[in-house]
């Protein structure tokens, strides 16, 4: 054997060593991402445990079983048949949002964990849906779904998953039961319509009649505060007049006790007698006076003597 030759095999079991170890580093370093675990067997037996970041693993002897998903996780949950408590017939689907929380657990504890709480998520759905009747599963979704969570939290702990939510996504009854709601909304819309256009007709009413009532009243008091002043204003006038009155009485009882004035009031009464003769006189063709009342000296006389009388009263 040759130098060269003994040099080309050295160099292969080299390059032979070196790929080996090359393969033994790439299968010893194992890389976890981000919220996710590796669940190591050794020789078929649960080992460990690997969380994120960088690990090292025997290579050959140490194997990753299972690759497990620490993130939150949506599955839908196929339509299936679910009878009410009022025997009605429905069809029901939803999504589950579950977590886990133990790789370990879901490993080994389950052999699929999703199937697994999909069926329970089922069976559970059927039995809640069984103790209301039809109107309460829309009325109580929120309650119901609440309830399946716990039924399966309950029944899933020893297979290391949580479910943090139940979602209905739609109800679906027969359509028997669909015409018979829409006809119930429709009497129930028609009747809330009723009811208040019946209501809005009794405060029209009423407001109305609060109207008249307010219009009556106020024109009531209008009328007598238009009645008061009227009264006022006419007591007033009583008023002024008698005051006018009694001030001219008294100015012509002033001016009578004097000689002048006692002149005047002869001439007042010649001219007053005069003219009611000649009112006489056109009212009848026939006037009858006393002899003596013929006079207007003596008619004058007479009231002159009237006026002393009063004067010295």
């Amino acid at each position: 054997m040759s130098i060269e030759q003994l040099t080309n095999i050295i160099f292969s079991y080299q390059m032979a060593i070196i790929i080996l170890a090359i393969v033994l580093l790439k299968s010893s370093v194992k890389f976890v991402p981000q919220n996710r675990a590796f669940v190591i067997e050794r020789f078929g037996k649960f080992n460990r445990t690997l969380e994120a970041g960088l690990n090292f693993i025997l290579p050959f002897i140490d194997d990753v079983a299972y690759d497990r998903t620490l993130k939150e996780q949506a599955i839908d949950v196929p339509s299936q048949g679910a009878i009410t408590r009022d025997n009605i017939s429905l069809t029901v689907d939803g999504v589950l949002y579950l977590k886990v929380l133990d790789p370990y657990k879901a490993s080994y504890g389950v052999d699929e964990y999703s199937f697994a709480v999909t069926q329970l998520a089922q069976t559970t759905m059927r039995s809640e849906i069984g103790k209301m009747e039809l109107d309460k599963t829309f009325e109580e979704r929120d309650s119901l779904n609440v309830n399946i969570v716990n039924a399966i939290n309950e029944a899933a702990i020893p297979w290391g998953v949580q479910v943090l939510r139940y979602e209905i996504k739609d109800i679906v009854p027969p359509h028997s039961v669909m015409e018979a709601m829409e006809r119930q909304m429709k009497a129930e819309r028609e009747k809330r319509a009723q009811i208040l256009e019946s209501e809005g007709d009794r405060q029209a009413a009423v407001n109305v009649a609060e109207g008249q009532k307010q219009a009556i009243v106020l024109a009531a008091q209008a009328d007598k505060e238009q009645q008061i002043l009227k009264a006022e204003g006419e007591a007033t006038a009583i008023l002024r007049v008698a005051e006018a009155r009694a001030e001219a009485l008294e100015k012509v009882g002033n001016v009578a006790k004097t000689e002048e004035g006692q002149k005047a009031i002869q001439l007042d009464l010649a001219t007053l007698a005069i003219e009611a003769k000649q009112a006489i006189a056109k009212e009848s063709s026939v006037v009858l006076l006393p002899d003596s009342a013929t006079d207007i000296s003596s008619v004058v006389a007479q009231a002159t003597s009237i006026v002393n009388t009063l004067n010295k009263g």
